[in-house]
């Protein structure tokens, strides 16, 4: 999960499970797999960096539960 802020500046998790896809309308709009969609006000670039950094962290956790 990443962590996102909402245009009211709350902030959540959101699940990359979840996500069907992003784009920039200019706004950064997620659309969920079950129709729903939501605005947050983190950049594409800075989504794309956060699921980078998400990903990484759980291979590195992978990694080094698997080494004996």
């Amino acid at each position: 999960m990443i962590h996102l802020t909402r245009l009211d500046n709350s902030p959540l998790l959101v699940s990359l499970d979840a996500i069907k896809y992003i784009e920039a309308t200019p706004d950064s709009v997620i659309s969920f797999i079950n129709g729903d969609s939501l605005i947050v006000r983190e950049s594409l670039e800075e989504i794309d960096r956060r699921v980078l950094q998400y990903r990484v962290k759980l291979l590195s956790q992978a990694k080094s539960s698997s080494t004996p």
